[in-house]
């Protein structure tokens, strides 16, 4: 019995020693070197205070972020997280998106994705779909706890190929009120199937497996990663027309950032691996909260909110605006797929934005 006794109360002092550990190690955070400089794509706003912020996600990574408070503001504010798009940072579309919704009354984030711009991360240039989800679920968590922010009031916004991983958090995080993608891509998809299923064979995903692991190896042996190269520069004469739009965007004074993946030499070659076998919208159908998926009628990726509609809703629609219960798509008529990255176009249906989220945020 004495025997029994002395090692429970060790059990117990080992997990009490266990839990302060884990305490401790959960506070600390990677010291980040942030640019104070506003160095944007976009001119800054007077209606809004800016500054940066920094948060980690439950892997450890420390996420750095740009926060927009409206200057009229008082009490807890409604809030909302941006993120996208894929290749993308942070002073690029998701930050305009961030800074026009401060402008509307919400309290704004936009990060850097785990292993991107200016957040943390080894080795860089990485994505995950379960870390990069997760990166949404811990804005949602640094949101959560700020002083001017109503905790029962958070939404988010995904761009482009951060919209697969918006619906994802929306599917996994019941704390997530409304979300909203803008002309989204789900990344798992198409690197399991290419574009339009132009890769969706048994025999096609192995080549790519195959291939991918080929580079693995190559990468072990040197040491570094290989870069798979962002937007084609020179650009081709008979380029495809989406390449055209990434290119107008990423490679012009449009966009550009010394940051971007894009707007440089890309991800990681094997970054992006874990996309071909794990579904990042297997379970959109069971998102009880509202969802309003944005995309241009002639984007060639108009075919991602599409079928991730009929993924959470079970209806199929091609080339029209509909809402079922309280998940809505909606095409804005002429638009392309970069014209929702700014407002370069006129198109970004902001008003319908922020309705969706006075409505859903209440």
């Amino acid at each position: 019995m004495k025997n029994l006794i002395l090692t429970a109360v060790f059990a117990c002092g080992l997990l009490s020693s266990c839990n302060n550990q884990i305490k401790t190690e959960n506070t600390m955070e990677q010291t980040l070197t942030l640019t104070q400089e506003w160095d944007k794509t976009f001119a800054k706003s007077e209606k809004v205070s800016h500054k940066k912020v920094t948060f980690r996600n439950r892997y450890g990574i420390t996420l750095a972020a740009d926060m927009y408070t409206p200057l009229t503001a008082n009490g807890k504010l409604p809030a909302i997280a941006v993120s996208g798009p894929f290749g993308a940072v942070k002073e690029q579309s998701s930050g305009i998106y961030a800074q026009t919704m401060a402008e509307r009354g919400f309290l704004t984030i936009a990060f850097d994705p785990s292993f991107t711009g200016e957040s943390g991360g080894e080795p860089r240039r990485m994505a995950s779909p379960d870390i990069n989800t997760e990166d949404f679920l811990a804005a949602v968590d640094f949101l959560s706890v700020q002083d001017n922010v109503d905790p029962e009031k958070i939404g988010i916004i995904g761009i482009c190929g951060w919209g697969g991983m918006a619906i994802n958090a929306a599917a996994i995080d019941p704390r997530i009120k409304a979300t909203v993608t803008s002309t989204m891509y789900d990344m798992s998809k198409v690197t399991a199937e290419g574009y339009f299923g132009s890769e969706d064979t048994p025999a096609q995903r192995m080549v790519k497996r195959r291939d991918i692991a080929a580079q693995r190896t190559e990468d072990y042996r040197s040491g570094s990663y290989k870069r798979a190269g962002g937007v084609v520069d020179p650009l081709p004469e008979d380029a495809p027309f989406f390449v055209k739009d990434y290119y107008d965007y990423y490679k012009t004074p449009r966009g550009y950032h010394k940051r971007s993946g894009n707007s440089n030499d890309g991800w990681n070659v094997i970054g992006c691996q874990s996309f071909l076998n794990q579904k990042l919208l297997c379970y959109a159908s069971e998102i009880e909260s509202p969802v309003l998926l944005i995309h241009g009628e002639k984007a060639h990726s108009r075919y991602f909110s599409e079928y991730a509609f009929a993924q959470m809703t079970g209806k199929q629609v091609e080339n029209q605006s509909a809402k079922e219960g309280n998940k809505e798509l909606l095409i804005i008529p002429g638009a392309v797929h970069t014209d929702l990255y700014d407002n370069k176009a006129g198109v970004i249906p902001y008003d319908k934005i922020e309705a969706f989220f006075i409505e859903n945020l209440k």
